[in-house]
């Protein structure tokens, strides 16, 4: 199969009832067992790297492999990247095919996590890709991402609709009592 948008693959699990794990990779044992369990499971499978994933390995080298993986794979795959602070970051992704780009602007004040966002999506559209974002702050560590206790913003649910309503995001990730990392 080729390549899906991460969007496609979670309307296809809304409509269907279920859920599309999403599981980060940096190297290609990884990604070698992401794509057989899926199989086994038979289940629709978003990859995705994150920041530090792709400092590691290269964006050239994790699209080369997400693009192989999913094309060997009897399941829908989507490659994602997963918490994108950085704009260069994410066009580099968009450039090397990634079909899906989560947007990690939870850092921001509300303008410039909005203004960001529009612009990312406004560039994915025209690509087919698909574009999540993230409001609220998620307790724990991940991927160089530390946020205490104190820190933790849950997500308001109108403020949630009002900023999907603005962004235009085929996915929000939001802050409910969940924790990240170790």
């Amino acid at each position: 199969m080729a390549l899906l948008p991460a969007g496609e693959l979670l309307r296809a699990a809304d409509a269907g009832g279920y859920a599309v794990g999403a599981f980060n990779f940096s190297n290609l044992e990884l990604l070698q067992a992401i794509i057989s369990a899926a199989e086994a499971e038979r289940a629709p499978v978003i990859i995705q790297a994150s920041q530090s994933g792709l400092a590691y390995a290269g964006v050239e080298y994790v699209a080369a492999i997400g693009r192989l993986a999913a094309q060997r794979a009897s399941v829908p795959v989507a490659l994602n990247l997963d918490h994108g602070r950085d704009w260069a970051r994410i066009m580099a992704c968009l450039r090397h095919g990634f079909t899906g780009v989560m947007v990690d602007g939870s850092h921001l004040p509300w303008a410039e996590n909005v203004a960001l966002v529009k612009r990312v999506v406004e560039v994915a559209r025209a690509m087919g890709v698909s574009v999540e974002a993230e409001l609220g702050r998620i307790v724990g560590t991940e991927d160089y991402i530390k946020v205490e206790q104190k820190e933790e913003l849950f997500t308001d649910p109108a403020e949630a609709a009002r900023f999907v309503a603005e962004t235009g995001v085929d996915a929000l990730a939001v802050a409910v009592g969940t924790a990240h990392g170790v």
